[in-house]
């Protein structure tokens, strides 16, 4: 292999569309803009590497009015640079290029850059996950919504045979919120099915407490940001003093610098950390969050943030490479209408690449 290459990118524009009201703290999703990047060199003819970058609306930090625009402008300042093959400098060289303001697109243009050099078939690392001889479990993932629409996630999760469950909550009453994860908890015990849940900063700090306490009744496995991120010294007590474990998510978000990330873990010192790469600046910024986690004792679990199955393929095979012990937050796959078809299927709650399916058309996308 040639140890440097020269790229062109474009990039498209893609609406995905939800099969049902999404309702997360923020609002309630009905639809979800991504863009694909593309990148193609004459060093790999006939060959086209993607990737996805798509924030997460009010959520992400570059959620913002202009990302299509920084998006064009990237594609056009990129397209005749020369780049390394060697992987570490290649993400070097991604990091210098994309500024961390911009991490799912940082995250797109590592993921296309890697499709490319691996032939663009969407492999991106050389493991058994790719090769669909080993699978990640996951968790099933229960949406707000009223009552019965979340009960009705419950039972079907439990049909398919998931044996970790997330619950969204600080939607609904806490009240019903609890009385949904106690009818889980009276018909399994917790050594059939592992209940998360996540409060995306729902609780005030003065009523955390008490809700942790409750919960922690029902055997909870964790809780994802109990609290809004930003506020290091309570979250710092509630990680000493919760009953229940907590896992950092939001929190992390936003946080560029090393040093920046020593100190945040340092500080607060949490059992747990979630990781969405498209929020935290790609795959190498991933992999340093999860290096510092483990050098402290800190349990981790990767999730998607409602990509498309470009950039869910992606943390998947990314995830693989990190031999997680934990059940994974990447079951969003099957979200939308009009998703790219894909190797991803999910089997009794474990993701595979199944490789007797091809991909769907992502060309179509781009005007030629």
């Amino acid at each position: 292999m040639t140890s440097s290459f020269t790229i062109r990118a474009t990039y498209a524009k893609h609406q995905l569309k939800f099969k049902f009201d999404a309702g997360t703290s923020r609002g309630v999703l009905k639809v979800k803009d991504t863009f694909y990047i593309k990148v193609v060199s004459d060093m790999f003819p006939g060959v086209i590497g993607y990737g996805e970058a798509g924030p997460l609306p009010r959520l992400s930090v570059d959620d913002r009015p202009d990302f299509e625009q920084q998006i064009e402008t990237l594609c056009e300042r990129i397209s005749g640079i020369t780049l390394p093959t060697a992987e570490q400098d290649l993400m070097k060289e991604v990091e210098d290029i994309v500024p961390p303001e911009l991490p799912s697109v940082r995250f797109a243009l590592e993921v296309a850059l890697l499709d490319l050099m691996n032939g663009g078939t969407r492999k991106l690392f050389e493991n058994d996950f790719y090769k669909g001889t080993e699978s990640i479990t996951i968790n099933g993932l229960i949406w707000m919504g009223d009552r019965e629409f979340m009960l009705e996630q419950i039972q079907q999760k439990l049909r398919e045979g998931y044996n970790c469950i997330k619950m969204k909550i600080g939607s609904i009453d806490f009240e019903q919120e609890y009385r949904l994860l106690s009818f889980v908890r009276e018909q399994f015990g917790p050594d059939q099915i592992t209940l998360r849940v996540d409060a995306n900063g729902a609780f005030s700090e003065a009523e955390a407490m008490n809700k942790l306490d409750r919960l922690a009744e029902l055997q909870i496995h964790s809780i994802e940001q109990p609290i809004q991120q930003g506020q290091i010294e309570p979250m710092s007590r509630l990680c000493r003093n919760s009953p229940v474990p907590i896992a950092l998510d939001e929190e992390l978000i936003g946080v560029h610098e090393l040093e920046e990330k020593i100190h945040l873990l340092e500080q607060i010192r949490p059992p747990f950390i979630i990781l969405k790469p498209t929020l935290l600046g790609g795959i190498q910024s991933t992999r340093t969050w999860i290096q510092l986690a483990e050098e402290r004792g800190i349990g981790w679990w990767m999730t998607s943030a409602l990509e498309s199955n470009i950039g869910l393929n992606a943390i998947a095979q990314l995830t693989s490479t990190c031999l997680p012990d934990l059940p994974q937050g990447l079951g969003t796959g099957q979200l939308y209408h009009n998703n790219i078809d894909s190797p991803l299927t999910i089997n009794n709650g474990k993701l595979v690449y199944d490789q007797t399916q091809t991909w769907g058309e992502i060309q179509s996308f781009f005007i030629t």
